[in-house]
């Protein structure tokens, strides 16, 4: 039978995905696309927005036109979050159980019976294990799952659950394995990535000193991290070892006070703002990325000219910018004072021209230098790869997929560095 695995959302459901591919593939599944004519289509979901909850609907209710026989499954934050809802499919999969895909298949095409599985996994890591990562230069390892934080806008923390990490043994072999198989760069993806351990007696200090030691890895690099969790024992990981990469993408989410209190923050600007500058003393030359929630409730015009002027002081490389999104069951959708749409899409495009203006800034210092890219694809000729810092870099020519080169940076043209190879 032919097969479509369809991801929306985040690093962690790309890793899912991956596992559930994978073994579709062992157990002799054809692997279709998304415009293929499939007999199963699998749509592992996202919920994090009110547009996450509508690209879901959208993907179920475009193949379940494309092929009203196909068994349909849709699994993950989306499915969560509306498990009392009729989607009008086949197999429901919240966040427990996504391991079991052959095993929930089989059971439906035996019995032809509507399959729910949904209801959080609230103390135990639901293992998958990877050992490939198809069409791609960097693999992802997921380590952790759940958080605890509650911020008072965010939904993750009731369709994921409590904070569950992968044993650390595991996650070694893990990454061992994909090193082996020829991946350079691994990426450590979790839903509170830098908690790990926190059920397991370690901590994610402990996790980076071990992988970094793997024989063949390159480049490590982390997801996402909150603030709080760049401990000591952290950046001196980071400061001992060039394998952690020159990047950190640590979400601020708003620029004033007043509104990370309501959003039930853990840290406040000072906090924010003296750790970056600890983290700059270690690595000067850092790419520090950032998410950053617009159009919050009761934030005025004085809070978001606050977070556009802490947005700069703070030189992040690049901000991911979100009007908020109620999302219903969270504190922050009771709360009054919630801004009009117009306004909130307006804060929006203004953030994101700042985070343009602070991206060509900052790569724009790179002009003249010379750095190490890894080559990821090749595309009319030129050849597009990222450095450690995580600037695009573009080139002509050919260059081999999954391999590093020097490249002499020359200008800088629209997201991207342009340069020539020295080597």
């Amino acid at each position: 039978m032919k097969v479509c695995v369809y991801t929306l959302g985040c690093k962690v459901n790309t890793y899912e995905s991956e596992y559930i591919l994978l073994k579709l593939i062992e157990h002799g599944y054809q692997i279709g696309s998304i415009d293929d004519v499939c007999d199963i289509y699998i749509i592992n979901t996202c919920t994090v927005t009110n547009t996450a909850d509508i690209k879901s609907r959208k993907i179920i209710n475009r193949v379940k036109r494309l092929n009203p026989n196909a068994c349909i499954v849709a699994l993950g934050c989306f499915v969560e979050d509306h498990q009392d809802d009729d989607l009008g499919i086949d197999i429901y999969i919240g966040n427990k159980d996504k391991s079991k895909i052959i095993e929930l298949l089989d059971l439906y095409f035996t019995n032809k019976e509507v399959i729910k599985r949904v209801g959080l996994n609230k103390d135990k890591f639901e293992d998958m294990f990877i050992t490939d990562f198809k069409n791609r230069c960097r693999a992802f390892v997921k380590i952790q799952d759940g958080c605890e934080n509650f911020c008072s806008y965010c939904i993750i923390p009731y369709v994921r659950g409590k904070c569950r990490s992968k044993d650390l043994n595991t996650v070694i072999k893990e990454v061992t394995v994909l090193v082996n198989k020829g991946f350079k760069e691994i990426v450590l993806t979790g839903i509170h990535t830098g908690n790990y351990g926190v059920d397991l007696n370690t901590n994610f200090a402990n996790l980076l000193n071990e992988l970094v030691k793997i024989k063949g890895l390159r480049r490590l690099r982390i997801s996402s991290i909150e603030v709080t969790e760049l401990t000591t024992e952290v950046l001196d990981v980071l400061k001992r070892s060039n394998i952690i990469v020159d990047h950190l993408h640590i979400p601020l989410q708003a620029g004033s006070d007043k509104i990370l209190k309501l959003m039930n923050r853990k840290y406040d600007l000072k906090y924010f703002e003296d750790k970056l500058r600890e983290i700059r003393k270690i690595r000067p030359n850092i790419s520090i990325t950032t998410d950053i929630i617009v159009g919050f409730p009761s934030e005025s015009e004085e809070d978001f000219l606050e977070t556009i002027e802490n947005s700069k002081k703070f030189a992040f490389t690049k901000i991911h910018v979100f009007p908020y999104s109620d999302r219903l069951g969270t504190s922050a959708s009771k709360m009054t004072g919630h801004i009009d749409g117009n306004i909130k899409k307006a804060r929006a495009r203004e953030l994101l021209n700042v985070s343009h203006e602070l991206e060509k800034e900052y790569a724009s210092k790179f002009i003249g230098e010379t750095l190490e890219v890894l080559f990821e694809e090749t595309k009319d000729g030129i050849s597009i790869g990222h450095t450690s810092n995580y600037l695009k870099v573009k080139v002509k020519g050919n260059i081999p997929f999954n391999t590093f080169r020097n490249v002499n940076i020359k200008s800088y043209l629209l997201d991207s560095l342009i340069g020539e190879v020295e080597d």
